[in-house]
């Protein structure tokens, strides 16, 4: 191994600071690598946004009937599985 390969799987003890072979300090050692291909985020996101956008075309429809209030919660569910597919493809997982 190279000296490069050994000072990066050097453990450090609890409250020493670690550093890079630039001299750089380290962040915790916390390091997010991506669980999921490109093209799976690409999907994240769109099924995101497709989600998002029949959500607020039944809310508008909603609305503009004048339908009652409690006929906009079951939204709730489409505006929430939305949001985790964007937050998915923004994080990653």
């Amino acid at each position: 191994m190279s000296a490069t390969t050994l000072a990066l799987l050097q453990v450090s003890g609890p409250g020493e600071s670690t550093r890079s072979p630039e001299g750089h300090e380290d962040g915790g050692g916390e390091v997010c690598i991506a669980n999921i291909s490109p093209r799976e985020r690409r999907k994240r996101l769109i099924g995101g946004i497709l989600q998002f956008v029949i959500a607020f075309v039944i809310l508008a429809a909603l609305m503009a009937t004048g339908a009652d209030r409690l006929w906009r919660l079951p939204l709730l569910f489409l505006f929430w599985g939305a949001a985790t597919g964007y937050f998915q493809w923004r994080d990653k997982t």
